[in-house]
C-alpha cells in the first residue's frame, strides 16, 4: 500500500461513484494504472464493496438508539447465534463486539418509538443467550461515515 493507493481508497470514500477516467484524473495517474490498482485493491480486499449513504429520515426511519448487549456466556457458540441472529434484523444497521462489557454495541433505526419497543421486546430480549441489553436514544445525527474516511499521508 503506498501513497497512490492511499489517495484512490481516499477518493472513493469520498465518492464511490467517480468512473475510473475521474479517478484516474483525481490521483494524476492514466486510465490503465488506476483501474489495474483499483483492481488489486479489491482483490486484496482492502476495498469490500460499494454502498449507498440511506437518509433514514425520508424513508420515515426516525427514530435512532444504541443498544448495549451484554451475553449470558462469551463463549464462541453462544457469539455465533448472537451474531447470525443480528443479521436477520433489518433495523440494526451496525454492529460491534467490544472488548470487556458490555459485547456488543448495536445502532438500531426504526420508525418510531413503539416500533423499537417492540423489535427490543421481541427480537433483542427473546434471544436466549442475552443476559442484558441496555439502550439510549440518539439525540441528533452529527455524521455518518464522512470522518471515517482512510487518512492520506
Amino acid at each position: 500500500m503506498d501513497q497512490i493507493d492511499r489517495k484512490i481508497l481516499a477518493e472513493l470514500q469520498s465518492d464511490a461513484r467517480l468512473t475510473l477516467t475521474e479517478l484516474a484524473d483525481r490521483i494524476g495517474l492514466s486510465l490503465s494504472p488506476c483501474h489495474r490498482r483499483v483492481h488489486a485493491l479489491e482483490k486484496s480486499g482492502a476495498i469490500q464493496g460499494y454502498r449507498a449513504c440511506i437518509d433514514y429520515r425520508k424513508l420515515g426511519l426516525t427514530f435512532s438508539a444504541i443498544v448495549f448487549v451484554t451475553l449470558s456466556e462469551s463463549n464462541k457458540q453462544l457469539v455465533q447465534i448472537f451474531e447470525d441472529a443480528l443479521l436477520t434484523i433489518p433495523e440494526v444497521i451496525s454492529a460491534e463486539r467490544l472488548f470487556g462489557t458490555p459485547d456488543y454495541i448495536l445502532h438500531i433505526i426504526t420508525k418510531d418509538l413503539s416500533s423499537f419497543q417492540k423489535l427490543y421486546d421481541e427480537q433483542l430480549s427473546s434471544l436466549s443467550c442475552v443476559k442484558k441489553l441496555t439502550s439510549t436514544i440518539v439525540m441528533k445525527d452529527i455524521f455518518q461515515g464522512k470522518k471515517a474516511s482512510y487518512p492520506v499521508f
